[in-house]
């Protein structure tokens, strides 16, 4: 029988394709979603706003004030809010500050489904199915310029890549809540696969883990 209500994270490095199966995942199994990168985001987003310095671990702090209405803000998604959002989240009193706030939404009734960075491991570590989703450094560079290219951007591939590595390197490297893969979740690694493939087999893998 199929676990109800359950809580489903999802976790991996920038541009793996995770949002991606998050959603879909949200959808098909008809859960509210969060991106808990867009938390950290507008954090970046408040803290540039009012000239805060990114360098500052009590300037992002104070930045955690006020995100609801930034949410659903379009400059979200810029890669200049995306690069500070990498950079504060490496703070440890940023990510004490937004963990209640993901904590509760993980723990609502009827479930979840989470992405992000430290999911499995920090946030929902008692979640019902957990994936890590990853894809080589290449490739993940290539989804990104695609993206900043269809939004009218301009960006070359080598300053991408370099910017990816960057991420990975603060990602999995920080003292607080590290990037790393939490030792029940499943691997899917997302190289080879379009997007319509991983989201197939991302719902596959978690039905199996939810029917057990």
């Amino acid at each position: 029988m199929p676990t109800s209500n359950p809580v489903i994270a999802v976790d991996g490095p920038a541009a793996s394709g995770k949002g991606t199966i998050a959603r879909a995942l949200a959808r098909h199994f008809g859960l509210p979603h969060l991106d808990t990168g867009t938390l950290y985001r507008a954090v970046a987003l408040n803290l540039l706003r009012w000239g805060g310095d990114p360098e500052s671990e009590f300037a992002a702090l104070r930045a955690c004030e006020g995100l609801a209405a930034l949410t659903d803000d379009e400059e979200l998604r810029s890669e200049a809010v995306g690069g500070v959002a990498s950079r504060i989240s490496a703070y440890p009193a940023v990510r004490a500050a937004l963990l209640d706030r993901q904590r509760e939404f993980a723990g609502q009734p009827g479930g979840a489904v989470l992405d992000g960075r430290d999911i499995g491991s920090v946030i929902a570590p008692e979640a019902n199915a957990k994936l890590f989703v990853t894809a080589i450094a290449e490739v993940r560079a290539q989804r990104r310029l695609t993206e900043l290219t269809a939004r009218g951007l301009s960006a070359h591939l080598e300053d991408v890549l370099i910017d990816i590595h960057a991420r990975d390197e603060r990602d999995s490297r920080r003292a607080a809540a590290p990037l790393v893969q939490a030792a029940d979740a499943l691997l899917l690694d997302t190289s080879e696969l379009d997007r319509e493939a991983a989201v197939a087999e991302a719902i596959r893998l978690v039905e199996q883990r939810l029917a057990r």
